[in-house]
């Protein structure tokens, strides 16, 4: 067994223990997040199963899809978007947008969706952590948010919602920021939300446990 193997049984055993104590009926989908490692990498992961990774710079998605374009692999973009990266992300056709954190992002996106006569597939990034530095919109307006996005930009479909875990120490305090994104996916389960994406390598079990049904993976997997 590969090292690689070995990580991700570690990760899925993890998952599986979790995921039968709170809800059996739960399928979890791993984004492996490849930002810090090369093409190599992901192939050794692809040669154990993993479909899907996820990258938080549009010319890092850009360098490694054209580089590994010859596998059947879904891309996800996970991080912040610059305006000025708008284009090029379109034209690279991710397979989910895990990262518009407002509606004026949503609004420049759908207008370049347009011009270009695409759609997309894109979450909604909610600050409920409530911290400065992390981007999305905070948890008492994603609601309104999502219903105006849903209203007013037509390119794109969204999917359903995402955010990072509080970025301290105190695991009750990780547990409330996951459960508020939670309760809001459930109100927005009836608008086409489908994916609850939350949980990193330090906090994964814990969003597992509050709801989560996608995981953006790295370091645990490739380090």
């Amino acid at each position: 067994m590969s090292l690689y193997e070995e990580r991700f049984d570690v990760v899925l055993s993890k998952i599986e223990k979790v995921r039968l104590r709170v809800n059996q009926h739960q399928i979890i989908k791993i984004i492996a997040v490849s930002k810090s490692v090369d093409a190599d990498a992901i192939k050794k992961m692809y040669a154990i199963g993993q479909r899907a990774f996820g990258e938080n710079r549009v010319q890092d998605l850009k360098i490694k899809t054209q580089t590994l374009d010859d596998l059947p692999l879904e891309w996800h973009f996970i991080g912040r978007l610059q305006t000025n990266k708008i284009n090029q992300l379109i034209d690279l056709e991710p397979a989910l947008m895990h990262s518009c954190d407002s509606l004026q992002m949503a609004c420049e996106l759908d207008n370049r969706l347009s011009v270009k006569e695409k759609s997309m597939d894109v979450l909604l990034q909610i600050n409920s952590a409530y911290e400065e530095q992390k981007a999305g919109v905070l948890p008492e307006k994603a609601l309104e948010t999502y219903e105006q996005i849903l209203l007013t930009c037509k390119h794109i479909n969204l999917k359903g919602v995402m955010s990072i875990g509080a970025h301290v120490q105190e695991e009750k305090i990780v547990q409330k920021s996951f459960e508020t994104t939670y309760k809001i996916f459930e109100k927005l389960s009836d608008k086409g939300a489908i994916h609850c994406s939350m949980g990193m390598s330090s906090d994964f079990e814990l969003a597992v446990a509050c709801g989560a049904n996608m995981l953006r993976i790295g370091s645990t997997l490739f380090h």
